[in-house]
């Protein structure tokens, strides 16, 4: 597991971290309670700007189960110092009463919180046959607007398809998504970096990544509303960035057509113009590797502009949970099986 100050403008400490499955609620499944080390020590001080790794725990993992992540933060969080957060998790995290109560079965809870704090990656030993799955993208990757607590964003629900395959598609999906995420400015309401400044620390330097899928540039677009810049060549620049250097570490990459946003509050007719022309780019131009048509799968076909009623979440910008669904239902998984060996070689 690892725990990110990386926004943080002051040491942070953990007093103390466990691990387990979760059961329900604020409840976890005692006996898979594993108390977490870092360099061998119960309790570590996370430096502003560092990531922080914990000793590796023997915890057997089943296909979609919830781990519950307990973390005792013994000094004040009330203060000026920033703290690193994903905003709307949708996920439902629960707070203690004052005290260290990481590793208890039952959380005495005080408050809930839909954000993650604090936490960067999982990661769960596979074997070297497991590929490893980015998608990388806003706030439509994040699953913003989905029902809480169900995990509906469409990487989930590739996930369920992928698994309920006669043969199991077995790959480690790792959603990058960041609302009001940009591929070339940082968003003003939102904390973090545009698409090119974080692809290194969030695609190029996970875990076993083999595949990157990319959905991001609406927001360019409709944030900039009848402003000319940036214009649709601007941000195919900046793919094409990604796409070369996610080519320079053997990856896969796989671009995702912008779904459509007729009526959402930023919408203008120059927004649409540049999606329409990104859009023709992704499927045409043959520059990634290979596109998934989200477009396609969420629009209404008697009206292109808009999202299909059926999957509008009503903001006419963010599906919900049935959209969601289609989305990933649009994904080819041969695009995500390993390729076979070579005749007369073999794999290691």
């Amino acid at each position: 597991m690892a725990l990110s100050n990386a926004y943080g403008t002051a040491p942070l400490t953990v007093g103390s971290a466990h691990v387990a499955l979760r059961d329900k609620g604020a409840s976890i499944q005692q006996s898979s309670d594993r108390a977490l080390t870092f360099s061998g020590r119960p309790t570590f001080t996370i430096p502003a700007g560092a990531v922080l790794y914990s000793d590796p725990v023997t915890l057997t993992v089943p296909d979609m189960a919830d781990v519950a992540i307990d973390l005792y933060l013994p000094g004040s969080t009330n203060t000026p110092a920033l703290l690193t957060m994903h905003n709307a998790a949708f996920q439902t995290n629960y707070v203690s009463e004052t005290g260290n109560f990481a590793g208890v079965v039952t959380l005495p809870m005080v408050d809930t919180i839909q954000n993650w704090f604090l936490l960067y990656q999982v990661q769960v030993a596979a074997s070297d046959s497991v590929g490893g799955l980015v998608t990388f993208g806003d706030s439509i990757t994040d699953g913003t607007r989905s029902k809480p607590d169900t995990n509906s964003r469409w990487p989930d629900h590739l996930v369920r398809r992928m698994l309920s395959q006669p043969t199991p598609l077995r790959m480690g999906v790792m959603n990058q998504g960041i609302a009001g995420n940009r591929v070339l400015s940082e968003a003003t309401y939102t904390i973090g970096n545009n698409a090119l400044a974080r692809f290194e620390h969030n695609v190029l330097s996970q875990p076993g990544v083999t595949h990157v899928i990319v959905l991001e540039g609406i927001n360019d677009f409709q944030v900039a509303r009848q402003n000319p810049t940036p214009t649709a060549e601007d941000v195919i620049a900046g793919h094409k960035q990604l796409i070369e250097r996610a080519h320079a570490r053997g990856l896969k990459i796989y671009g995702g057509t912008l779904t459509p946003f007729y009526g959402a509050p930023n919408y203008t007719d120059v927004g649409e113009i540049k999606r329409q022309a990104f859009n023709e780019w992704v499927r045409t131009s043959h520059v990634y590797d290979a596109f998934v048509d989200f477009d396609k799968a969420t629009r209404d076909p008697a009206d292109p502009k808009r999202l299909l009623a059926e999957y509008d979440s009503c903001d006419h910008l963010h599906p919900k949970d049935a959209g969601y669904k289609a989305m990933a239902e649009a994904i080819d998984l041969g695009l995500l099986r390993p390729a076979p060996p070579l005749a007369g070689t073999t794999r290691r």
